[in-house]
């Protein structure tokens, strides 16, 4: 019979809680060379790593801070879905504030 050793935090599954900046984190750390291909709206490719995405990310998040945006804060953004938008996505919700996406084309009921 196999004995599973209790997890170091008393009760819980994990080491560590599960956060968008911890998704993004452990991406570019085992699949940083890997690339992320989006079309941007100007019509040609844009390609870089997830190594890539985690340092603009941070960036953006730094920005986002001195800018004022505090833990909670509601950021709302309207981008095409792209790389640049995904950026936003781990830079506000990684930071702690709220990510809302704004679709136009809804209708408004």
């Amino acid at each position: 019979m196999r004995s599973y050793s209790a997890s170091p935090v008393m009760g819980q599954m994990m080491n560590q809680p599960l956060l968008i900046s911890s998704i993004i984190e452990y991406a570019a750390k085992h699949f940083g060379n890997s690339e992320i291909v989006s079309r941007r709206v100007e019509g040609d490719l844009h390609r870089y790593t997830y190594r890539d995405l985690h340092t603009r990310s941070r960036q953006m998040a730094n920005v986002l801070k001195g800018l004022g945006v505090q833990m909670g804060d509601r950021v709302a953004t309207l981008a095409w879905n792209g790389y640049r938008h995904m950026e936003l996505y781990y830079a506000v919700s990684g930071s702690g504030a709220v990510l809302h996406t704004i679709n136009p084309r809804l209708h408004p009921e």
